[in-house]
């Protein structure tokens, strides 16, 4: 396979995940993902990165974003390193959250950048995501609601 395809294929990876969880398909998560897969979304939420199993992805992205009433995710400005069987990707991204509430703005959005690591392993996988936030606007509390919604 050409570096021109494995760059191709590593984009699209990283696509689908914003893809599968903006259309609540949480059992395809797991196809893109590496059995164990560690995690780091402490620039949002604090706290220390975790390690989860693939099969596991899914439900807690349910019980996260689940229950907004519509999520987008959009990756651009790819960038990709590779290392053999290995690869790094960084995307920034935006995500807007939606949920109608009668206590304030239905919009939380989110911008910043992720740091995809992925591994060739019957196809390109994600092993590793980092979310960095670097700016947020709207109503925060919509995370809280949507996730007793869910």
């Amino acid at each position: 396979m050409s570096s021109v395809e494995d760059r191709l294929d590593i984009i699209e990876v990283c696509t689908r995940m914003a893809w599968h969880a903006d259309q609540r398909e949480w059992e395809r998560l797991r196809e893109i993902f590496t059995e164990s897969v560690a995690l780091d979304y402490t620039s949002l939420n604090g706290g220390e990165p975790i390690t989860i199993g693939a099969e596991q992805i899914g439900g807690a992205w349910k019980a996260g974003l689940g229950g907004y009433d519509a999520t987008q995710h959009i990756l651009g400005n790819h960038l990709v390193t590779l290392d053999g069987d290995t690869a790094v990707c960084t995307a920034v991204f935006q995500a807007t959250h939606r949920l109608a509430n009668p206590f304030g703005s239905p919009l939380w959005t989110l911008g910043g950048t992720y740091r995809f690591d992925l591994v060739r392993d019957g196809g390109w996988r994600i092993r590793g995501l980092v979310m960095t936030v670097t700016w947020a606007d709207g109503n925060q509390n919509l995370a809280t609601l949507a996730s007793e919604r869910s």
